[in-house]
């Protein structure tokens, strides 16, 4: 089906001829080349689809239909400098440009991973055959760059309105097992539903055939775009696919929680309230990727925790109960030492800000939470996030001005002057075996808010107890 709507407008709202604009204006010109061939040129993919919602994508993908391999390449050659991004698969790219240009292709399923695909590029399929290979009928709309007609096969546009991911080809669909977690993480950042037979479809896929980072690319997308990355996790839930990549967290449904202080139900209810408040937060985060991935797994310890006391559940001690599965949870879709060093400091600490806030603690306690904390001003988010993930609306403010309050005064006080190693060599000091000890002793003084001088002083009277003893 093919309905006329030009909306090439909406491109062009900003008169400024940033890369966006350049990247807009170097297809037309392609486009105007190709329909010169006898051939016609298309915004394929995520581009239309935003475009007709009205969401911003700089990432342009044109597809060439009508014009030979070789005609395209010289056509490209007298625009600017081609280069061959998969020639073999018809992908190409200009030197300078974000612009992805590819030909009609089919795929024909040889393995099964993601990539596991023998490819026949064919400038005369047609644009059906050639939609037909996309996974979710929003994804397959087409619009001409030089008429902005829209090309719509498989009902795309009604779906877009209806708010419904809905696949193309059941065939072709569960060729490629990433499209479950597709499907997911654009339920999560567009608040679609995914409809009843592409559930039944996904629920039958094995995903054990991808690659971690393919995981951790949509895993990325659902906790940084979407407003609810809790959908990501409850549509894996429906489809029967959090098994293989997301055990631990499979596992914290139906653990029970303090009745009185979690009265939202079990931790998995828990875990993904907390996750969508961290999405309100991610912003202020410094680290937003690890600080959603420290919000979705910082739990996980109750389900070897969790216990019965006196007609209560608790889990004394899960924050550090926890690390394990926790380390083993984050290792399976990722080697990124940093971000696994945050999440299991990030976990392990984030009892400590709200108990702390209870107990009236002194700044010389807070001293010490943000020194033991990779990143102070998440680990404060997050302490908001665990707040109020729970039923019912509760009021950080008070908490959140104590937490900030003693993190300023930590601030000001860690960028006083202070003992280095340096201060103690000039002292008369030569490193040996005590020296890594003296250096701690002088850091818990300067955490004490000691003076440099009198630190310095009190370090070298402790040299003397060291080696009396």
């Amino acid at each position: 089906m093919e309905e006329k709507q030009d909306i090439r407008s909406e491109k062009h709202s900003s008169g400024k001829q940033d890369s966006y604009s350049r990247d807009l204006a170097m297809a037309e010109r392609i486009a105007r080349l190709v329909d010169q061939a006898g051939g016609r040129v298309f915004y394929v993919g995520g581009f239309v689809r935003d475009l007709l919602m009205k969401r911003e994508n700089k990432d342009i993908d044109i597809e060439v239909h009508g014009v030979s391999v070789e005609k395209l390449e010289e056509i490209l050659k007298s625009v600017g400098y081609l280069t061959e991004m998969g020639a073999s698969f018809g992908v190409f790219g200009l030197k300078g440009y974000d612009l992805d240009i590819a030909m009609p292709r089919k795929e024909e399923a040889i393995g099964r991973g993601h990539k596991d695909f023998k490819v026949d590029v064919d400038p005369y399929l047609g644009t059906e055959k050639a939609a037909i290979r996309r996974d979710f009928t929003m994804n397959a709309l087409m619009q001409d760059v030089l008429t902005g007609e829209i090309v719509d096969h498989f009902g795309g546009v009604e779906d877009l309105k209806k708010g419904v991911l809905r696949h193309v080809n059941p065939d072709t669909f569960v060729e490629d097992p990433l499209r479950v977690l597709r499907g997911a993480q654009f339920a999560a950042r567009f608040d679609f539903v995914i409809a009843e037979d592409t559930q039944q479809l996904s629920s039958g896929v094995d995903l054990s055939t991808l690659a971690p980072e393919r995981i951790m690319g949509e895993l990325e997308k659902a906790l940084l775009k979407a407003q609810r990355p809790s959908i990501f996790f409850e549509q894996m839930r429906e489809m029967g696919q959090l098994s293989y990549w997301f055990p631990e967290l499979e596992a914290m449904m139906g653990v029970p929680q303090h009745q009185i202080h979690h009265p939202e139900g079990d931790g998995w209810t828990h875990t993904m309230l907390v996750l969508d408040v961290a999405a309100e937060l991610r912003i202020q985060a410094k680290e937003p990727l690890y600080f959603m991935l420290a919000a979705l797994f910082h739990d996980l310890g109750k389900t070897v925790c969790t216990e019965e006391k006196e007609g209560f559940f608790h889990a004394y001690g899960h924050e550090t109960e926890g690390l394990p599965l926790i380390k083993k949870a984050v290792k399976r879709i990722t080697n990124e030492n940093a971000l696994i060093k945050y999440v299991l400091n990030m976990a392990e600490l984030h009892m400590r800000p709200n108990r702390m806030v209870a107990d009236g603690s002194s700044q010389k306690a807070m001293n010490h939470l943000y020194d033991d904390s990779i990143c102070p001003e998440d680990l404060i988010l997050l302490a908001e996030a665990d707040f109020r993930g729970r039923e019912g609306t509760r009021d950080f403010t008070g908490n959140r001005a104590f937490l900030r309050e003693h993190f300023s005064v930590f601030q000001e006080m860690m960028a006083r002057p202070y003992v280095m190693g340096r201060d103690l060599i000039q002292a008369g000091l030569k490193p040996d075996k005590n020296f890594s000890e003296l250096l701690a002793y002088a850091h818990k003084l300067r955490l004490a808010g000691v003076d440099k001088e009198s630190a310095l002083k009190q370090t070298l009277s402790y040299r003397k107890v060291l080696t009396d003893n």
